[in-house]
């Protein structure tokens, strides 16, 4: 993997990341990486070398004719770059690896030493009993308390099986890197891709995380479409209508109208968040 160029001197640099599979339910968090990397023209730095990585029975490659031309298109990590008007994004998207993840993530942690990013961003998404008609719940974890507080955050507290996710969390941590880690909850009763209300959900929660606008494009329309069709599936089937129903009042009881302290301290985090772009 050749050190790219392009990934010198950006400005304010922010690092996004997803992973296909196990860490990404509904496509939810991966459709986040698609999307600014098509709505903003990201610019391909490198691909990783998939042969070491990838299972190929598992993450098969991809024939397509292109032009009339056939093409074979492997499986592999991309990293991209992002060029908005206030930072540059750096975008991290491919298949969870099969094989070698210390080496897979040494090489991802060599290039984010290139780039000295303010924040390393990973998203992903697992399937819950959330409702489909109710916002999309989206936890957020910080490195650092003083990064918690600062954004509205918590501490993970998670033990148990991880994906590459976690271990790129725990490795970014640990090499000096800022790390937030926002994941959506898809509901498993609906857990065919794509997902665009959970990938709408996430991309609004990077955007604080960030204190950065992201155009949401189409998002918004084919999210409420998709919750048209789930709504239609849902009425032809009582037994799932009656389930989805009953998750709605159990929703709705858990989520109280938000009281002055927990407004008064977002305002608070919200002035913090103006001033460090201010300085």
């Amino acid at each position: 993997m050749a050190e790219a160029r392009g990934l010198r001197g950006l400005r304010n640099p922010a690092v996004i990341a997803a992973f296909g599979g196990w860490n990404d339910a509904g496509e939810a968090a991966s459709g986040v990486i698609d999307h600014l990397v098509d709505h903003y023209k990201a610019d391909l730095e490198f691909a990783i070398d998939p042969e070491d990585f990838y299972d190929f029975q598992v993450n098969r490659p991809t024939s397509r004719l292109v032009d009339g031309i056939r093409t074979i298109e492997w499986p592999t990590t991309e990293v991209l770059v992002a060029h908005l008007p206030e930072r540059d994004l750096v975008l991290i998207g491919g298949p969870e690896p099969n094989f070698h993840w210390q080496d897979y993530v040494s090489r991802l942690l060599s290039m984010l030493r290139s780039v000295q990013p303010e924040v390393v961003v990973l998203l992903g998404a697992l399937l819950t009993d959330a409702p489909h008609s109710r916002p999309v719940p989206v936890s957020g974890t910080a490195s650092s308390q003083g990064l918690a507080d600062e954004l509205g955050l918590e501490l993970s507290d998670y033990e148990g099986p991880t994906g590459i996710v976690g271990v790129l969390s725990y490795e970014c941590d640990r090499a000096g890197f800022p790390v937030v880690s926002l994941w959506a909850s898809v509901p498993h009763y609906v857990a065919e891709p794509p997902n665009p209300k959970a990938t709408l959900a996430l991309l609004v929660r990077l955007e604080d995380v960030l204190n950065l606008p992201l155009d949401p494009g189409q998002l918004a329309t084919e999210s409420a479409q998709w919750v048209e069709q789930v709504d239609e599936l849902v009425a032809d089937d009582p037994d799932i209508a009656n389930y989805v129903s009953a998750l709605e009042e159990r929703r709705d009881e858990a989520t109280p109208a938000p009281s002055g302290d927990v407004i008064a301290a977002e305002f608070e985090r919200y002035l913090r968040r103006r001033d460090r772009r201010r300085g």
